[in-house]
């Protein structure tokens, strides 16, 4: 695994992002999510809820290790993970939060609690619609002691879960694998003709209980969902970026639960971009680069699609000579879909962007700007 470590300037960037699922910073809609979840799961078991928030720096062993992850599984790698040090990194998931909890409750062990752990989890991500390398989770564990936790009681928290925060959708599960739980599953709702997963789930790892302080005669039921997915689903948002959107006419929306009302659309501005990078560059990386180069200007990219990809051995000589192209290198294509939320992008404004996107991701010798003046540089 490379540990990569984020520069100070990237990680305080992160950090200060607001969390949209945090009643103290503000008001939002992903907190009735949150609210209606824990109500649902609460009321059916007649058990206590704990809602706990932590720091979303975490050690590596809580993120990773104390949840059973292998040490050399992909998920590690820092082309997906944001490393803050050498033994601590930004959470990937909101299953960090657990182990330390589980800690703290062993301390004084309920009979039967729900807890429920809300918050920004970071991933180097596409650039897309649906995506954001700073989504909001919540992990939702039943921690019970006595009669052991089984595939029953699993199925009844999916229908919990699901028909409270999705009234009238179907849903399905697949079998899914977890190294945290055992019995996994997949949780999809069907959405206009189109499946799509919300939710992972399966009964709690024996071993991490008992690794917590927790007797053997506890059990548990785990469960992840995606805030943002199920807030877009509930209100029909097509556009992840608008939860954050500071358009007044958006913002007052983002208030209920009620379906939401389009306002007017800018105009999208594409540019297709032919890049050379090294052969092992991920689409997620690609998509991380751009959000580091353009910071708050981001937020007028709405999508960066790779058309597609062509390793270097296998150009035709003539391209490969015109990209000047080195032997580790690939070429790729890719569509960027520039459209700004509140106002209408110009020509100039458009092709800016569009370099800065370029200089960002070419590592190539050969440059191809849109914009006239001083380009920008990596």
């Amino acid at each position: 695994m490379s540990n990569l470590v984020l520069d100070s300037e990237s990680c305080a960037r992160a950090l200060a992002l607001r969390d949209l699922s945090d009643e103290a910073q503000g008001p939002h809609a992903l907190q009735l999510i949150v609210n209606e979840l824990t109500r649902a799961l609460t009321s059916a078991w007649q058990c206590a809820a704990l809602v706990h928030r932590a720091s979303p720096v975490v050690s590596i062993a809580d993120n990773y290790d104390r949840l059973h992850y292998p040490r050399d599984g992909a998920a590690r790698d820092a082309r997906y993970t944001r490393y803050v040090s050498e033994d601590t990194l930004l959470r990937t998931q909101t299953s960090a939060v657990i182990p330390p909890l589980l800690r703290r409750l062993a301390q004084d062990p309920p009979v039967d609690v729900l807890l429920a752990c809300p918050g920004l989890v970071y991933r180097r991500d596409t650039i897309d619609r649906s995506h954001t390398g700073e989504p909001h989770q919540i992990d939702l564990w039943r921690v019970r002691r006595g009669p052991v936790l089984s595939r029953a009681d699993l199925s009844e928290m999916i229908e919990l879960a699901t028909r409270s925060v999705l009234p009238g959708c179907a849903w399905r599960s697949q079998k899914a694998e977890h190294p945290y739980t055992t019995s996994g599953l997949q949780i999809d709702v069907q959405v206009q003709g189109r499946w799509l997963e919300i939710a992972e789930c399966g009964l709690a790892l024996p071993e991490i209980l008992l690794e917590a302080g927790l007797g053997p005669d506890y059990s548990g039921l785990a469960m992840g969902m995606g805030l943002d997915r199920l807030l877009m689903l509930r209100k029909g948002i097509d556009d992840i970026r608008l939860l954050r959107s500071s358009d007044p006419r958006v913002q007052s929306q983002l208030l209920d639960l009620e379906p939401y009302r389009a306002v007017s659309r800018q105009p999208a501005v594409r540019r297709d971009l032919s890049i050379v990078v090294d052969r092992d560059d991920t689409p997620e990386e690609l998509g991380d680069r751009v959000r580091s180069a353009l910071g708050a200007q981001v937020s007028s990219v709405e999508a960066v699609e790779v058309l597609g990809e062509t390793q270097a051995q296998d150009l035709p000589e003539q391209a490969a000579r015109r990209l000047r192209i080195e032997a580790r290198q690939k070429n790729v294509l890719l569509r960027v879909v520039l459209r700004d939320l509140e106002k209408t992008l110009t020509h100039e404004q458009a092709n800016e962007l569009r370099d800065q996107i370029y200089a960002a991701l070419h590592q190539g010798k050969v440059h191809e700007w849109a914009a006239r003046g001083p380009k920008p540089t990596r």
